[in-house]
């Protein structure tokens, strides 16, 4: 049977740990997470594996990064099915920190990100979301002090946002995204996912599809105003509410005129009943 994991849940835990890995020159990659730990989670920890001796995983469902009216409360919670997928995956330490440790009384300093938080993407439909993002993970950095962290490319703004932000402030963290792990049909792999009901769940992948297709017309030679909007059409026609369908630019996330203007992205975000999927793939 697999060796569960060690659990530090104080920071003068985590901090006695860490510092015992360091004087036996232990590499640190750390995997931020919000546990209900799925198989694209666990593509992350054996990225992590591969380019560090040790693994930290931090699991924190951070309530900065919700809205009054998102699902803080209801988020998915599911430690012993974590923890036995990350003994199985070999991870080293988990960083599962309460609130109040991340958060204590008379907490005043958070991190206001821009560049690719100001993008007019997440950040239209969630204004609050980067700055508790960019918070959280700031103090994940400093806290596990990481030669590497690793995150997915599924959350492709999130990725550049954090990636700007650990050069910005040069906390000496070298982040590294992986591609986006997805179902059979196509769906990205989200926590979210189990909101589906059976009926959206058959609907879902047409997001990607509609990604797919465009990319394939751009890559063509297709207008980029003709090929957004074939997309958008068939977004619209499976039943979902878009918030938006957009290429931008790979890097800036900065808008585009034409295939020219590249590398591209192709990111979308659509509700499908009450849950909002979000998606992104490379032309």
């Amino acid at each position: 049977m697999p060796r569960f994991p060690s659990v530090a849940r104080t920071l003068p835990s985590l901090r006695r740990t860490l510092d015992d890995l360091r004087t036996r020159r232990a590499t640190i990659a750390l995997v931020p997470t919000m546990g209900a730990l799925h198989d694209g989670h666990l593509a992350l920890v054996r990225q992590a594996r591969r380019r560090a001796s040790k693994v930290v995983v931090s699991i924190f469902v951070n309530p900065t990064q919700f809205a009054p009216h998102e699902d803080f409360g209801s988020y998915p919670r599911t430690w012993k099915a974590d923890m036995a997928k990350l003994a199985a995956e070999r991870v080293d330490l988990v960083w599962n920190p309460g609130v109040g440790t991340m958060y204590p009384p008379g907490f005043a300093t958070r991190i206001s990100p821009e560049g690719p938080a100001t993008a007019d993407l997440e950040d239209r439909f969630r204004p609050h979301f980067f700055g508790g993002v960019a918070t959280v993970v700031g103090k994940l950095f400093t806290q596990c002090r990481p030669d590497v962290a690793i995150f997915g490319q599924k959350d492709y703004q999130q990725l550049k946002v954090v990636t700007r932000m650990a050069a910005d402030l040069d906390l000496g963290v070298k982040v590294v995204g992986i591609p986006t792990v997805r179902e059979r049909d196509g769906l990205a792999m989200s926590s979210r996912n189990v909101y589906l009901s059976p009926e959206q769940r058959a609907v879902a992948p047409t997001l990607h599809r509609a990604m797919k297709d465009a990319a394939k017309r751009l890559r063509n030679g297709d207008d980029l105003k003709i090929a957004m909007a074939e997309g958008t059409r068939t977004i619209a026609n499976a039943g979902f509410a878009l918030d938006y369908f957009e290429a931008r630019h790979a890097e800036t996330l900065a808008p585009i005129l034409s295939i020219e203007d590249g590398p591209i992205r192709l990111l979308v975000a659509a509700k499908i009943g009450t849950t909002r999927l979000i998606d992104n793939i490379g032309v």
